[in-house]
């Protein structure tokens, strides 16, 4: 007996879909779609989010200011406890509702539940509230993953003795995908993918992106979503992507042809 190729069982892959926080506002059913294709397909999906539109309306609100050292935000106390309540009371449930309601079983969580994230002081003196990631608790994501559950992750860590600590979401998306030995992890953006003269680039190597960055090829908003990639890709996460809503866009490898 033959087998169609639409018979043929799908590979099974674990991806880390990484949503930055100005995406949140502007999901479109097609984004929803895809998740939803994609775990009908049998894969297995974590997501991590950030938050910072939402974070700085609130900063605003109580006129307060913070600034960014090397992209990453200084954290005071008072604004690491509103990081909190604003990711974990506002923002992930937000998420977590529009998944659920289009047909995806999917749970919130932070750094708090279940000990997900232990962490440690970035650096007090230059970052003030910062965490660094010491462990992932990948088993917690296990259980969750075999009853077929989608985590949703915010970046948001703990202390030893419970205070909050402000994650950035990419190192967040780039440390569970490495604890989860991701297949591949996906930074979903406002484009679908890395444009060189009005060409969305199929796979780009590093060597690449450097070039393109020096001739101003890759520039404004793109600059920090490829230093994120790369510096995953640096970490030891085996595929990076920079994605549309579709989840489609461009490979960013270490070397190698591009095809």
């Amino acid at each position: 007996m033959t087998t169609s190729k639409s018979m043929q069982p799908i590979e099974r892959k674990r991806i880390v879909v990484k949503i930055g926080g100005s995406m949140l506002a502007g999901l479109q059913e097609e984004f929803f779609l895809t998740l939803k294709q994609l775990q009908f397909e049998n894969h297995e999906l974590i997501l991590v989010h950030g938050g910072g539109p939402a974070i700085n309306e609130q900063l605003e609100k109580r006129k307060l200011s913070s600034t960014e050292i090397n992209g990453i935000r200084v954290t005071s106390k008072e604004v690491a406890s509103i990081i909190q309540s604003t990711l974990i009371g506002t923002v992930n449930p937000s998420l977590v509702h529009e998944i659920n309601r289009n047909g995806i079983e999917a749970i919130g969580l932070s750094g708090y539940d279940g000990n997900l994230l232990t962490c440690s002081l970035l650096d007090e003196k230059v970052y003030g509230y910062v965490g660094k990631i010491t462990h992932v608790r990948a088993e917690l994501i296990e259980k969750l993953l075999k009853a077929s559950v989608v985590p949703v992750i915010s970046c948001i860590g703990t202390t030893t003795n419970g205070s909050p600590l402000n994650i950035n979401a990419d190192t967040v998306a780039s440390e569970i995908a490495l604890a989860m030995n991701a297949d591949s992890l996906l930074f979903v953006t406002d484009t679908p993918g890395i444009r060189i003269e009005d060409n969305v680039q199929r796979s780009v190597t590093i060597a690449e992106i450097e070039q393109w960055i020096q001739s101003g090829a890759i520039y404004g908003g793109m600059l920090p979503k490829v230093a994120a990639a790369v510096s995953s890709l640096n970490a030891g996460v085996s595929s990076i992507q920079i994605v549309g809503q579709q989840l489609k866009g461009t490979v960013i490898e270490q070397k190698g042809v591009v095809v």
